[in-house]
């Protein structure tokens, strides 16, 4: 009798085991389900096979928008004609530190060839000086998006607002010549 019990009371046991186990397994598919909904309603190349002829989405990128590698169109009037070299500093920042020299190289470099903005982002007040002046020069967006990632250099064409290049504490003079030189000698 007591070993017909015990088998009882462990299958009960194992039983009251396994239902909780699929409730919260459940549970996850629906959430999993409701992820993959929101995502796709986000998104309107989630889900679809990029290889298949008939996907309106196939060779596109669905997480690069046109705001990856363009700044949201051409720049101010006062920045055209020239490439635009855009520094995000902020004074305690040492990957700004780390860039300063080749910066000042640049600077030397080639003059009046090209425009630099500086958006210094060392406290709230020059943040909002910074945002307020990326708003003349048709910066906003790419303010926005960016005004975290200092110690960054990027290198806009004025005229469409293409991000020619974009570094982050790289101090390599010729990662920024090579692409300069190229633009001049476009103009």
């Amino acid at each position: 009798m007591f070993k017909k019990s015990a088998s009882f009371w462990l299958s009960l046991c194992l039983t009251s085991l396994v239902i909780p186990v699929s409730l919260v397994a459940n549970n996850l598919k629906v959430s999993a389900l409701e992820n993959n909904t929101a995502i796709s309603q986000l998104n309107a190349c989630a889900g679809k096979n990029p290889c298949a002829s008939n996907n309106p989405c196939a060779g596109k990128n669905p997480c690069a928008g046109k705001s990856a590698r363009n700044v949201g169109g051409p720049l101010a009037k006062e920045l055209q004609g020239k490439p635009v070299v855009i520094d995000i500093y902020a004074s305690w920042c040492p990957a700004c530190k780390n860039i300063a020299p080749t910066l000042s190289q640049l600077k030397q470099q080639y003059g009046d060839k090209v425009h630099f903005v500086v958006f210094d982002v060392s406290d709230k007040a020059k943040a909002a000086q910074s945002e307020a002046r990326a708003k003349q020069l048709g910066l906003e967006k790419f303010f926005n998006e960016n005004k975290s990632q200092t110690g960054s250099v990027t290198i806009v064409d004025p005229k469409t607002g293409d991000i020619l290049t974009q570094h982050r504490n790289n101090n390599k003079l010729s990662d920024y010549t090579s692409v300069l030189n190229t633009a001049i000698s476009q103009k």
